[in-house]
């Protein structure tokens, strides 16, 4: 399970560089890193805003997302969720963040798909089609599939990665990460969560298929689904175990909610 850290953390040390979101949303995400005993940590905020502060809940979104996943038994990369203090433009903050290690083997670089996909595509090849020629179909497939049941708006190519070994000549597709801008992403409060529609075909920003999460379902060709776990309610505790002063009732409720039944419409394709 996703580690939460509750315990109030001093990592006013960091260094945070802004990072656009690439999803058109206001305010901007920012992105550390740190050296503990030779392993690098990565940390990320959730949306910030210079006058209003820390405003997003993106990061409890991964922990989330992480625990989901962990629930299917697919390759993520994991997170912790972190009670700290920490410090932007020489004015402190006290908010949740999340940490991370570093994916990468020893000897690997990285490349976006997009860019991969650049290079590396036949004349005419579909980006769904590359991925198949290249051996991930069912790391796709799963994927569409994970996207489409926290509706994440933010696929982009840059958010699928190529791991390649210089010294073996090999790649490997990157664990699944970077699911923050999904489920309620854009709701800020109670009101807007309870009105928000959790079956709503919202316009997402994918690199591979379509601007419809639902509709990307279709590109898989596979007869077996490519979710080998089984989501149940008994699931509802184990996603949101010690978030309850985190993240709202009516929060976690609804994108229970929101999880839950898109699953089922998936089971029943």
């Amino acid at each position: 399970m996703a580690k939460l850290t509750l315990q109030k953390q001093d990592l006013t040390y960091l260094n945070w560089s802004h990072i656009r979101s690439s999803s058109g949303t206001a305010g901007t995400f920012l992105k550390s890193s740190s050296i503990i005993s030779g392993e690098k940590k990565y940390y990320k905020l959730s949306n910030f805003d210079p006058a209003r502060g820390i405003v997003g809940h993106e990061c409890i979104n991964e922990i989330i997302v992480d625990r989901l996943l962990t629930i299917f038994g697919i390759d993520h990369l994991e997170y912790e969720l972190i009670n700290a203090d920490i410090e932007i433009e020489q004015k402190k903050y006290s908010t949740w963040l999340c940490a991370s290690n570093d994916f990468k083997h020893r000897g690997e670089s990285k490349v976006a798909l997009d860019d991969f996909y650049r290079i590396d595509s036949l004349p005419g090849e579909s980006h769904y089609d590359f991925c198949v020629r290249h051996g991930w179909q069912k790391y796709i497939d799963t994927m569409l599939v994970t996207d489409y049941l926290i509706m994440n708006r933010d696929r982009h190519g840059a958010n699928i990665e190529i791991l390649r070994n210089s010294r073996t000549h090999t790649t490997r597709i990157a664990p699944l990460f970077d699911h923050g801008v999904s489920l309620l992403y854009s709701c800020t409060s109670d009101k807007e969560a309870k009105q928000f529609d959790v079956l709503a075909d919202k316009p997402c920003n994918n690199f591979i298929g379509s601007f419809s999460c639902f509709e990307n379902l279709k590109l898989i060709a596979s007869e077996v689904k490519p979710l080998t776990g089984i989501l149940g309610p008994s699931h509802k505790k184990e996603l949101f175990d010690g978030l309850d002063d985190i993240l709202s009732k009516t929060f976690r409720d609804q994108i229970w909610k929101m999880i839950y039944e898109r699953y089922r419409i998936y089971e029943d394709l």
